[in-house]
């Protein structure tokens, strides 16, 4: 399995942002490794200064419950089965729309996480950011790059 790194990272940002500036919305990505650790951030101009560390929980909780922060919010509400899971952790689980858990071979190699629009536009462009991640495991297919990761 390859690790997550850096020059992936980069992409999917680039992909994201894309998106984010196509809605006219500055944002914060940021992409962590599958232990929740990060990996890359990018804060746009004007982007809430707020949303660096919103945008980096929300992707810690994607790897971290392994599902997106969308998904939780529905399992987080007052009649879910998760209700009360946001008091966790030090308040560092996220429950609401833009943190996604990136898959490979059916295993969470890590995530990405947005901030800064309203929850559906966060979700919008965390999801150009996936379809990027996606784009690069199908280009790929099953050999490793030189060092493990996509090129």
């Amino acid at each position: 399995m390859r690790k997550l790194g850096l020059q992936t990272a980069k992409k999917l940002i680039d992909g994201a942002e894309q998106e984010a500036r196509r809605i006219g919305v500055p944002m914060v990505i940021t992409v962590v490794d599958d232990g929740g650790n990060l990996v890359a951030a990018h804060r746009m101009d004007d982007a809430l200064l707020a949303s660096v560390d919103i945008s980096l929980n929300k992707a810690w909780t994607a790897v971290a419950l392994k599902m997106s922060t969308a998904q939780l919010a529905s399992e987080a509400s007052t009649d879910g089965e998760l209700y009360g899971i946001h008091a966790t952790n030090h308040g560092r689980v996220v429950i609401f729309g833009g943190g996604i858990p990136l898959h490979q071979n059916g295993r969470i190699v890590g995530a990405v996480g947005v901030s800064g629009g309203s929850v559906n536009e966060d979700v919008q462009v965390a999801e150009a950011a996936v379809r990027v991640y996606e784009q690069l495991e199908a280009s790929c297919g099953d050999g490793d790059s030189p060092k493990g990761e996509h090129a």
